[in-house]
């Protein structure tokens, strides 16, 4: 909505309601008015009474004119004043018809209607305030005569005004209920849609994202420091397969794996940063961290699950007709990292960016095909409940240094009596043992090295 558009939509909400106040203090003053005109002796004209009269039918159009000429600032507290005028007003007319019974009644049930229906008990105590205030005034002017006996044409004057009083009221209340039954129709369609947009919109930001917004803390994602996990994977020559194939076809593939990959990211609880076509970009620790070497474990049981759901997707995609079998590779690195929202005013971005980053972007790249390369700093926190080998030290464009790196193996807990890879390090000792790699003529020569270890060992008293 524009703001013109809104200027004009307040503009009319203001006169309708200073109409409305219009309308029915016209009727007030009509009321009370005739109840003055039916107690008044029209062959002997008591000045007093008309005056009265002449001053209340001005008195309406008087204060509307008044109040449609104010800023819309100043209209409730003004509205709010004139409501004590008209109680003021009702109680110098009670006073002026020597507190007739019926229409007495009458008066003082509609004060307390509309005090108690537009402001509650405090506007009740105000209201009543205000018509003795004026009851009050009146005596110093006029001494009534009280009538416990009203007179009929008083009374039938007085109970004809107040009806059609209440009645326009109702009715009033009528339109306004009817009103805000379409408006309060309008506005569950509209959180309905709501909802559904703000779902769509959801899809596309991250969680930590979405939550903050949804939830007034836009602060919290300004740039920080964090040491977290980064993930990367991507499908081995992905460019030239997409040639080979139609796109609808490709699209329908990529979706297949976007999408598995997404259930197993969500199951580890990890945050998916960004798709870059057929690559992955996903945090752990930026948001709900369990601590950094738990976040680091949650990664590296999400890149296994990857890889061995990827097995099963190359064997569908092969029942489908697709002969290259699609591999994936992974690079992790664990590190200090500044996360946070990043860009301009017009358009903001919320990622990750720092060396670590970088190193684990380098370490998907230099990966084999279905192969997961950590950095030492991940290994580090991983080796007790996952089985790595040690690749050496590997070439990284963007360091000046070789950066060591890691191929993880599986899970020890799944590995069990099919182990191939053994390795421990603590202070003095460390092994490294991959029987894949162990050739037959090295074989006596390995287990006479570790048996001749065993004893050494065995005989040594470690003080």
């Amino acid at each position: 909505m524009t703001k013109t558009t809104e200027e004009q939509t307040t503009k009319q909400k203001r006169d309708e309601s200073v109409l409305q106040q219009y309308y029915f203090r016209t009727l007030m003053c009509f009321a009370t008015g005739g109840t003055l005109a039916a107690m008044m002796d029209w062959k002997a004209l008591d000045w007093l009474y008309l005056g009265a009269i002449v001053f209340l039918l001005l008195y309406a159009y008087g204060a509307y004119v008044f109040t449609s000429r104010q800023p819309e600032e100043n209209i409730q507290k003004i509205n709010r004043w004139l409501t004590y005028s008209d109680a003021a007003l009702i109680g110098v007319v009670l006073n002026l018809i020597s507190f007739s019974l019926l229409p007495c009644i009458l008066f003082l049930a509609m004060i307390q209607f509309n005090a108690l229906l537009n402001g509650g008990l405090r506007r009740w105590l105000e209201d009543n305030t205000a018509l003795a205030c004026g009851v009050g005034v009146s005596l110093l002017v006029h001494q009534p005569q009280l009538i416990f006996a009203s007179d009929i044409q008083i009374s039938a004057v007085s109970l004809i005004g107040i009806i059609t009083y209440f009645l326009a009221y109702a009715l009033y209340m009528h339109q306004r209920f009817h009103a805000l039954k379409i408006s309060n129709s309008k506005l569950l369609n509209e959180q309905k849609w709501h909802k559904i947009r703000a779902y769509k919109l959801s899809r596309y930001l991250a969680p930590a994202v979405w939550q903050a917004i949804n939830q007034g803390r836009d602060e919290t994602l300004q740039a920080e420091r964090k040491k977290i996990t980064v993930f990367f994977s991507d499908i081995k020559d992905f460019s030239q397969f997409s040639e080979e194939m139609e796109s609808e076809s490709l699209t329908e593939l990529l979706n297949q794996y976007l999408t598995e990959m997404t259930k197993i990211v969500s199951h580890f609880g990890g945050t998916i940063d960004k798709f870059m076509g057929d690559g992955v970009m996903v945090l752990f620790g930026d948001s709900e961290s369990k601590g950094v070497k738990e976040d680091c474990l949650r990664c590296l049981h999400m890149s296994i699950a990857m890889k061995k759901r990827m097995k099963s997707l190359q064997q569908e995609w092969w029942n489908q007709g697709i002969k290259r079998p699609l591999q994936i590779r992974m690079g992790i690195n664990t590190g200090y990292c500044t996360v946070g929202t990043f860009g301009t005013s017009s358009h903001l971005d919320y990622t990750v960016l720092g060396t670590h980053v970088n190193l684990a972007s380098r370490l998907e790249s230099a990966a084999s095909p279905d192969e997961i390369l950590i950095s030492h700093e991940t290994w580090s926190l991983v080796k007790d409940s996952v089985l790595c080998r040690d690749k050496g030290e590997i070439k990284v464009k963007g360091f000046s240094a070789p950066v060591k790196v890691y191929e993880v193996a599986g899970l020890r807990k799944d590995l069990g009596r099919n182990q191939t890879y053994f390795e421990d390090r603590t202070e003095g000792f460390s092994m490294y043992l991959d029987l894949e790699k162990v050739r037959n003529y090295d074989k006596e020569n390995v287990l006479a090295a570790l048996k001749k270890a065993a004893e050494k060992l065995s005989d040594k008293i470690i003080v």
